[in-house]
């Protein structure tokens, strides 16, 4: 049997598997094993090869950075030479400043981690503000950041008849303009004003929407109050139907409801976090980006 080239977690089974084939990688398994006082162990296959890819998003990541902890050591004891993390989802990249003294900056903390563990990174639109190039944010060899916009642009055309891109917020005019540019089609970008956690105030752009059927496009989605806001505001304008397409799905329990009671008909991400609403696959352009990077291992 070839050496394991791909490590996976069981609930992410699914993708891991779906790269592997797309990578000719061999995959294996990270078994996890639960103690009753909430400490766990990990068992990695004992025979790897010299160039290891990890598999893990970090949605809900708080156990999941001490997996990676646990699993990058122990894969480098067992002789892996090049270790590349692809996490589709990349957590803590909001908070890259403090602004009050004492303030947490998570960006640096979390990204010193994983560039300590990992040569190379690969993931998928990561939430950055300030910082424009993700190896600042994880300062490894090699940082490769990948877009979903494109791919949630072409879906979106396929559902429906020449939409109209809207970004619900400033922070989201670089993937709403990517998706837009990428298939030729209209797009704006609304103003935002965070009130709260779950309260949110939008202002729209100048433009008319009647008659138009709208796609709220964005890189993330939770509580769903900042989407179904500017569904609102599209349908009142005379929006023939908004839907949401959004690269990572982090929907809390009601972030569904609240969308669906705001009007929004369709709601679209990709499976960079695993959720019903999955419409698009990003596993070949990681699978590409991959292939890339092996070459640049071999050069090394």
């Amino acid at each position: 049997m070839a050496d394991i080239g791909l490590l996976y977690f069981k609930a992410e089974a699914v993708s891991a598997l779906a790269l592997a084939k797309l990578t000719n990688l061999t995959p294996g398994l990270i078994e996890r094993h639960d103690f009753p006082d909430g400490e766990f162990k990990l068992k990695l296959p004992a025979t790897l090869a010299s160039s290891v890819v990890i598999f893990h998003g970090l949605d809900r990541p708080n156990a999941k950075l001490v997996e990676l902890l646990f699993a990058a050591k122990t894969a480098r004891q067992l002789g892996a030479k090049h270790l590349t993390l692809v996490a589709p989802y990349l957590a803590y990249m909001r908070q890259d400043i403090a602004f009050v003294p004492g303030e947490v900056v998570s960006q640096r903390i979390v990204g010193d981690l994983l560039a300590s563990l990992f040569d190379a990174v690969v993931t998928v639109d990561p939430h950055l503000h300030r910082v424009a190039d993700l190896q600042e944010a994880i300062p490894v060899k090699y940082a490769i950041n990948l877009s979903a916009a494109p791919i949630l642009g072409e879906l979106a055309l396929k559902k429906r008849e020449q939409p109209f891109l809207l970004g619900p917020d400033e922070e989201s005019a670089q993937w709403v303009a990517q998706a837009a540019k990428a298939h030729h089609l209209d797009f704006a970008v609304a103003t935002k004003n965070r009130l709260g956690d779950y309260a949110v105030d939008i202002q729209m752009p100048s433009i008319n929407v009647a008659g138009r059927a709208v796609v709220l496009l964005d890189d993330i989605a939770s509580s769903g109050h900042t989407l179904a806001r500017g569904a609102e505001l599209l349908l009142t304008a005379g929006a023939k139907t908004v839907d949401v397409a959004v690269t990572h799905a982090l929907f809390d329990a009601q972030a569904e409801a609240v969308m669906m009671k705001a009007g929004i008909s369709q709601i679209w991400s990709t499976d960079c976090v695993l959720h019903a609403s999955n419409a698009v696959t990003v596993m070949p352009a990681i699978a590409q980006a991959l292939s890339s990077l092996c070459e640049r291992f071999n050069h090394d």
